[in-house]
């Protein structure tokens, strides 16, 4: 819910008794379920904070974001947006740019020095939490919230996980991931790095952990079997990209090739570019429909001299050459070999072709599940077998994307206060979605959506400087604006203008509307002409 919602006066007051027989019918305000809401897998209200930036309050914007989501400026670089797939806006001209405003918001809070605040009251308990990826990071930032002392370990030297050893500097700079980052520790939660833990249960503990959030990610490469003799080089795509964090840059030479197709490999073909690389070819064994890559970093690839080939795969390496079979699709759509090859030059050959997670400090907790390289957790509360051990990001079930980490995070973070407290949160409850034909879109006007500027393709392939660029105050207040508001009353005051029987009244900013069903004939003009369709017209009680 965006704001304090209109009202409807009581069925039993003393008004509405006087309903008069004329009325079959009567107006109702809803609070309905915004498509983007409920499409956002870091589970924000997306209409909430929209509805602050839109009137310019930015903090109050950010501060409502933040409350399910610590990383807007993060996620305004890396999410993959899917809440602007099914954004009603998209059936008018275009969908809102929910992810550049949300960018905005970040680095606006950035830029102003906005912090979180820390909790009113200590819990007693303590948290520990394994790994600092975004999952960790996430479920660490809601615990401190919530009141209870959190510590966090991680094997690495810094924070971020596969958020800073996995997604490049020219879509993620590394100022903005610290500068997220440190907002946390700000809030009193405890960090420290290049500590691997080996044993969960004994570590538990020896911190006097009260409850264990796991946060592991999958940084083990998967392999591939590809007879190649000695003189072949054969990387693979984590440690290509992790070199990149920590220094050592990677020695590709001018004419790489990579086997995958997901957004890791369309990462590594552009880092590989950046190197100075002449070719960067994408090996693929599907068509472009079938690659699990998003298609707009596909399109940045190949504006930077990215190439795929598709339809192939990898039959064997030798020193400056790589054998490559063609392949079909079958009446199924699964690649079949043809026996026609050919050969591609490469002076290196980069895997990526997922990743694995390790699971070796598992191995003496007692009541764990495992399924297909994952611990099994329960989908409402993200609790594993074992009391009081949580799980989420990469190690439990879903798409393994910064957003799902985030938004599995909050919900585990919640349970598990639910838990500590020996309460039941209990099951969630559902509202109607606002769909698209409820709304009265002749009272919004044409909007084009505002589009990002982008660093030149030329500039790119010269240094890590960020591609994607952000919105000014004044594009992404106009950006805002354009948030139709579905499901919800923003005070436009239509039903309040349109009513023959001035029944609607007015309670005051932010207060919304009440209908005085002394007057109220149960006409429905209101309900027709509210333009984000929160009014519905429900039968009279008898």
């Amino acid at each position: 819910m965006k704001k304090p919602f209109a009202i409807t006066l009581d069925p039993g007051s003393a008004l509405a008794n006087k309903t008069g027989a004329w009325r079959t019918e009567r107006p109702v305000y809803v609070d309905r379920l915004p498509p983007c809401n409920r499409e956002c897998p870091a589970g924000e209200d997306i209409q909430g904070w929209l509805y602050h930036a839109e009137s310019g309050d930015y903090e109050a914007a950010w501060r409502h974001l933040t409350r399910d989501n610590p990383f807007p400026a993060i996620m305004g670089r890396v999410c993959y947006h899917t809440c602007e797939s099914v954004c009603n806006r998209a059936k008018l001209d275009a969908a809102v740019g929910i992810n550049s405003v949300e960018g905005f918001l970040g680095d606006e809070a950035l830029r102003r020095g906005w912090q979180f605040e820390s909790p009113a009251q200590e819990s007693g308990h303590h948290v520990l939490v394994i790994g600092a990826g975004p999952s960790g990071l996430s479920a660490a930032y809601h615990l401190r919230r919530l009141g209870h002392a959190v510590t966090v370990l991680e094997a690495g030297p810094m924070p971020g996980g596969m958020m800073r050893f996995g997604i490049p500097k020219y879509r993620l700079p590394r100022n903005v991931l610290d500068a997220e980052v440190k907002r946390i520790a700000d809030m009193g939660v405890t960090f420290r790095y290049n500590e691997k833990v080996t044993q969960l249960v004994e570590a538990m503990r020896d911190e006097k952990a009260d409850a264990c959030f796991l946060a592991i990610g999958a940084h083990i490469a998967k392999r591939a079997y590809i007879p190649a003799k000695d003189s072949s080089r054969i990387l693979d795509a984590v440690s290509v990209l992790r070199s990149m964090e920590e220094g050592d840059k990677p020695l590709l030479g001018r004419k790489v090739a990579i086997y995958g197709g997901g957004n890791t490999a369309i990462d590594v073909a552009r880092t590989a570019r950046r190197l100075g690389a002449t070719d960067a070819v994408i090996v693929y064994r599907r068509n472009r429909e079938s690659m699990p890559a998003h298609d707009f970093e596909l399109e940045e690839a190949l504006e930077e001299g990215v190439m795929v080939k598709w339809l192939s795969t990898i039959s064997s390496a030798d020193e400056g050459e790589l054998t490559i079979e063609k392949m079909e699709l079958d009446e199924a759509g699964h690649p079949q070999p043809t026996g026609e090859f050919e050969t591609l030059a490469a002076d290196s050959l980069v895997l990526a072709l997922g990743q694995d997670i390790d699971m070796s400090l598992l191995e003496t907790v007692p009541d764990l599940t495992f399924e297909e390289g994952r611990v099994v957790v329960d989908p409402e509360t993200m609790m594993t077998g074992h009391p009081g051990l949580f799980a989420g990001g990469d190690m439990s079930a879903g798409e393994r994307n910064v957003t799902v980490a985030i938004g599995q995070a909050k919900r585990a973070a919640r349970h598990m206060d639910a838990w500590l407290r020996g309460a039941n949160l209990g099951p969630k409850s559902e509202k109607a979605v606002a769909d698209f034909d409820r709304l009265n879109t002749w009272y919004y006007s044409d909007a084009p959506k505002t589009i990002r500027p982008k660093l030149d393709a030329a500039r790119r392939t010269s240094s890590f400087d960020e591609v994607q660029g952000a919105l000014t105050e004044d594009t992404a207040l106009f950006e805002a604006r354009r948030c139709l508001s579905c499901g919800n009353c923003f005070e436009c005051d239509n039903c309040y203008g349109v009513c023959p029987d001035n029944a609607v009244i007015k309670l005051g900013t932010g207060q919304g509307f009440q209908i005085n069903l002394d007057y109220c004939k149960g006409c429905g003009i209101c309900a027709a002409e509210c333009p984000c369709g929160a009014i519905d017209m429900v039968p009279e009680e008898s």
